[in-house]
């Protein structure tokens, strides 16, 4: 007799983190995917201290944003946890476009589709950026690339605060418009169970 499937069954965990406090994050100034961000003295310290709170935990694969700020983040995981890393674009923060490098005040509803804590508009496109929706499919297509057909894996994923959302609410089934835009601190980890498909 075969074994019965439960369609249900967690396929993956995945634990994601935020990078570590960065140089840009103390300036208040938009990141998304311009590169001169790198961690400060608090951000490494965050990044120990988050590495040290899944020490111990088996982790099939380590995947990192290949910019800096969540590069150094990952090196420091990597370390602790005896792993190797893969960087990807995929792992992104999301692009913000001309308005990267720039105050953070600039980052209005109109321009970021978020409002109120909430996503009112996921198809709002900053100049030259992406929108939520955008970022969604992107990590998405990610995560689909990540599954096993030999069973369940653990991986951890060490990204942006922005993408920390968009690939929970992927996971979840769940549009970008109308989801709660909650703090997703520095270095602050994430576990998300996906589903079989």
């Amino acid at each position: 007799m075969s074994p019965v499937r439960d369609e249900q069954a967690t396929a993956m965990t995945l634990v994601l983190v935020r990078h570590g406090e960065s140089t840009w994050n103390e300036l208040k100034v938009v990141q998304g995917q311009t590169d001169g961000a790198r961690l400060t003295d608090l951000g490494r310290a965050q990044a120990l201290d988050a590495a040290r709170s899944v020490e111990g935990q088996t982790f099939d694969a380590l995947y990192s944003s290949d910019l800096g700020r969540a590069t150094e983040t990952a090196a420091v995981f990597a370390e602790v946890l005896g792993l190797s890393v893969t960087a990807t674009e995929a792992l992104r923060e999301r692009c913000f476009g001309v308005r990267e490098g720039r105050s953070i005040e600039e980052l209005t509803p109109a321009v970021t589709g978020i409002g109120g804590g909430v996503v009112v508009d996921a198809t709002a496109r900053p100049q030259d950026g992406e929108s939520l929706d955008d970022l969604q499919r992107r990590v998405g297509a990610f995560i689909e690339q990540l599954r096993h057909p030999d069973g369940s894996r653990r991986v951890l994923l060490v990204t942006h605060g922005g993408t920390i959302r968009a690939i929970r609410a992927y996971c979840a089934g769940t549009a970008m418009d109308g989801l709660e835009w909650d703090v997703v601190a520095n270095a602050s980890v994430w576990t998300v169970d996906v589903a079989s498909r």
